[in-house]
């Protein structure tokens, strides 16, 4: 049983949510298309509460975290008064409630109402339910959509549906900017510290080629690689091929070496999975 990364860790307290995990992720992937409409929600509802460590510790992700800073340093340069944002995935809002004092109007997407639940949105938020593939915006409305740990959570048969919504959501010029695990150094879900391969509400890691030939098939007319340093302090927009050499590279590697070089911070930080698609 794999134990990687789990020093000072409760690995029993991880084993029941992997076990969790593993039972909803087991529905989702034999469920039918139609089924995973209703069963996202459902699911995700069901995992909240039945893990309720994890919607908490979500919960406390504020505005003043070192995550939501982050993410605004990347989102910044993206922005203008008068944008329309809209975040898929929101997790506890946390995000969006930041980007709602910078832009016009923010959206915030989820199956789950159990975890973003809150009080005190702003008056130019809005929290809209889906079945977790359908993105139930006007055409053309966005200007900058974002995700952040939302891909890999969708059954790869819904991932090109999803991002085909995203595409028509997006105003023409628009950018969706997409954040997700590279498969390579994985799994990056609870399943890391018991298996060698993503068993839990990771459905599915991709690459960056992965990932932005979807974009493309999908309608995206532009697809770049985002390089970030630490704490996202600087970033660099390059080609995306650029980061396909790099993933051809190392997987080119026998194993062993592979997996000593991609357990690097710095290595995951350049491979880590950052698209920018362009309407």
């Amino acid at each position: 049983m794999k134990n990687k990364g789990a020093k000072n860790i409760d690995l029993e307290t991880l084993r029941q949510e992997y076990v969790i995990e593993k039972e909803i992720a087991e529905r989702l992937r034999s469920a039918g298309k139609e089924q995973r409409r209703v069963l996202y929600r459902q699911l995700y509802d069901e995992f909240y509460q039945r893990v309720p460590a994890f919607a908490v510790g979500t919960r406390k992700s504020d505005s003043g975290s070192r995550g939501i800073i982050r993410q605004m340093r990347i989102l910044k340069p993206f922005l203008k008064q008068d944008s329309v944002f809209m975040e898929v995935g929101p997790g506890s809002c946390a995000l969006s409630f930041e980007v709602a004092k910078r832009v016009k109007t923010v959206y915030a997407v989820d199956v789950s109402e159990e975890i973003a639940l809150r009080p005190d949105n702003p008056e130019n938020f809005h929290l809209i339910i889906s079945n977790g593939i359908d993105i139930p915006l006007p055409e053309n409305s966005i200007d900058v959509a974002y995700s952040n740990q939302l891909m890999e959570h969708l059954h790869p048969e819904d991932a090109f549906d999803q991002l085909k919504d995203i595409h028509k959501a997006v105003a023409p010029g628009g950018v969706y900017i997409c954040i997700t695990p590279n498969r390579i150094y994985g799994p990056s879900d609870v399943s890391k510290y018991f298996d060698e391969t993503a068993t839990g509400l990771h459905l599915k890691e991709y690459t960056c080629r992965e990932l932005s030939e979807l974009m493309i098939r999908a309608g995206f007319t532009r697809v770049q690689a985002m390089i970030t340093t630490k704490n996202m302090r600087a970033r660099l927009l390059v080609p995306v091929r650029f980061m396909k050499g790099i993933e051809d590279c190392i997987m080119q590697l026998w194993e062993k070496q592979r997996k000593r070089i991609v357990s690097k911070r710095k290595i995951k930080r350049i491979l880590n999975v950052k698209l920018v698609a362009t309407k």
